[in-house]
């Protein structure tokens, strides 16, 4: 596995290089040399949620007898760690340092006011045995585990209404060694969901930087219920095959900022959430005030970023900047059906830049599978006001599989400024249920948004505001000093 590993480091600060992102170095020296860009950061600091100042108390994982030999099982090390340093939750907070070797380890859970450092050198492990990943309840706005009814395995790293968490380090590795669970899984052998890697709920102030994760079970990094986080200068990794291998997926959180990422995984590099049919639309908290900006990656079978399909809370107010996808099968997806609900609205994507990828846009409007039999399928989604503006791509297959619903058009979506290779089809752009407007897009787009943009419809279309941008940039904290 580590020969295994260092090669995929090796190919990934390759493919990071000629696309301009790195500084071909040393990949394990410390944050500055971080994997992904170094230009100026969108998500900052705010310290209303967020400590940015050292934290004043701090233990090694060791003095609680963990063994970093990849072999002893280090659960009850964490756990009684983090029980003893919660007594400084209100002392200013507490730091965890998890120095080098391979530190084996079940399920535990984080606190408030806790930073999680990882050395250069350090890996956490995720055993391979399901009993040491605990079962926990279903998630109220699914209804259910995602993937079996019943309850779910508790991810590796956990936490539930907490404030002010950091979870990061010297670009150290956490491992959920998720192979045993992808063939449980295709296999049928499964009794319940499989867990996540790292999964906070209900909790504000969450920064997650300088780390890379690989082989996550399931979705790697998932905040649900949550405010104020961000996930910046993180690599994750997972082989294209591995099956619903999510990269980063914010499920009914707001205010969330994603910055200078690399993800190749086996789904969706970013996959915004917000609930599962009618119990998502019960639950009624939506995805709100997301900000991607400068995300690399590929994925085997998912979307650079998608939306949904689990959307039936509501999304809203994304902006995505400065994106770059290679290799993968959709740059841009949106997943709906009926019975989900729901509304997508006022979502921005701009400077995305497409190399050998299947499908440019795709919107896909009947998706998956339903939690039960007591959906509502004549609860329809509400899709509006989606803009995508300044795209270029190189040897794409299709330009765009625009679907939606009948009785339930897709309204506003506006193209501009998209160039486009299609290299394989007679018919790159194919659109259905759909209204909406175009300009400069190459190739010539679909009858239903041949209207032009400019100038009539400039207000139908949708373009953030300064006060949407302003208002992420200040509730951020991600990039400090030392904690």
């Amino acid at each position: 596995m580590r020969r295994s590993f260092n090669l995929q480091v090796v190919d990934v600060l390759l493919v990071l290089a000629l696309l301009g992102l790195v500084v071909v170095g040393d990949a394990s020296s410390s944050s500055s040399n971080s994997w992904a860009a170094s230009s100026h950061c969108k998500c900052k600091r705010d310290n209303e949620y967020v400590s940015g100042e050292i934290r004043p108390h701090s233990v090694t994982i060791t003095e609680f007898g963990a063994v970093g030999d990849g072999v002893t099982l280090n659960t009850k090390a964490f756990q009684n760690a983090i029980f003893y340093l919660n007594s400084f939750a209100d002392k200013g907070g507490a730091k965890l340092f998890v120095p080098a070797g391979r530190w084996l380890t079940g399920s535990f859970d984080l606190i408030s006011h806790l930073t999680l450092w990882l050395d250069n050198e350090a890996v956490i492990l995720g055993s391979t045995s399901s009993d040491d990943w605990p079962l926990t309840e279903p998630l109220p706005s699914y209804g259910r585990g995602r993937e079996l009814p019943g309850g779910r395995h508790r991810s590796l790293i956990y936490g539930r209404n907490l404030t002010d968490i950091i979870i990061t380090g010297d670009n150290g590795t956490i491992d959920g060694q998720g192979s045993i669970w992808w063939n449980w899984f295709e296999n049928k052998t499964l009794n319940y969901t499989r867990p996540h890697l790292v999964e906070l709920m209900n909790s504000t102030g969450i920064v997650i930087s300088h780390l890379t994760f690989i082989n996550s079970p399931f979705w790697t990094i998932h905040p649900v219920y949550c405010s104020h986080v961000t996930v910046q200068n993180v690599t994750i990794l997972a082989p294209r095959e591995s099956p619903n291998t999510d990269g980063i997926d914010p499920d009914s959180s707001d205010n969330v900022c994603i910055e200078d990422c690399y993800i190749s995984t086996g789904d969706d590099l970013v996959a915004i959430k917000s609930g599962w049919d009618e119990y998502g639309i019960s639950y009624g908290r939506p995805s709100t005030n997301i900000v991607i900006h400068r995300l690399t990656g590929e994925t085997g079978r998912g979307s650079g970023i998608a939306i949904g399909s689990e959307m039936s809370g509501g999304v809203s107010d994304v902006r995505a900047e400065n994106i770059q996808i290679f290799n993968s099968g959709t740059g841009i997806g949106l997943k709906t059906s009926p019975g989900r609900g729901g509304y997508v609205r006022n979502i921005y994507v701009s400077n995305l830049n497409l190399v050998d990828v299947d499908t440019a846009i795709r919107f896909t409007s009947h998706f998956g599978e339903h939690p039960d039999e007591f959906y509502d399928p004549t609860a329809l989604p509400l899709i509006e006001r989606l803009t995508i503006e300044e795209v270029v791509g190189e040897n794409i297959k299709s330009a765009g599989l625009l679907a939606g619903l009948q009785g339930d058009t897709f309204l506003n979506i506006c193209l501009s400024n998209i160039t486009l290779n299609v290299t394989t089809s007679d018919s790159p752009w194919n659109c259905s249920y759909i209204q909406g407007f175009s300009d400069s897009v190459s190739p010539k787009t679909c009858e239903l948004l041949k209207e032009r943009i400019y100038p009539e419809h400039t207000l139908d279309c949708y373009h953030p505001s300064n006060h949407l941008w302003n208002s992420i940039s200040q509730n951020r904290g991600a990039q400090f000093l030392s904690w």
